[in-house]
């Protein structure tokens, strides 16, 4: 299934069950992003699973931080009505 496939079912479920569905940009930077701080790594290996925040030195699982930044992005952009994009 394609990206876009997968998306035109989530908007379709999402208007069947009367939710709104809120997009981010692709380039988000979700994994690379202390959801703690704010701080955001320049690069991050695919390998790599686990960091410490060199800012706040919080310690990060890659894709609880992830979730914890999209789905904060995601309540950015339904609060404010804007499309949220990487700084």
């Amino acid at each position: 299934m394609s990206t876009k496939e997968f998306v035109t079912q989530l908007e379709y479920k999402a208007d069947w069950a009367g939710r709104t569905l809120a997009k981010i940009d692709q380039f988000f930077p979700s994994s690379k992003r202390c959801s703690c701080c704010g701080y955001t790594l320049l690069r991050l290996s695919l390998s790599v699973r686990h960091w410490t925040c060199p800012d706040c030195s919080t310690e990060h699982d890659r894709d609880i931080n992830a979730a914890k930044n999209i789905k904060t992005a995601g309540l950015a952009g339904l609060a404010f009505g804007e499309n949220v994009i990487p700084v």
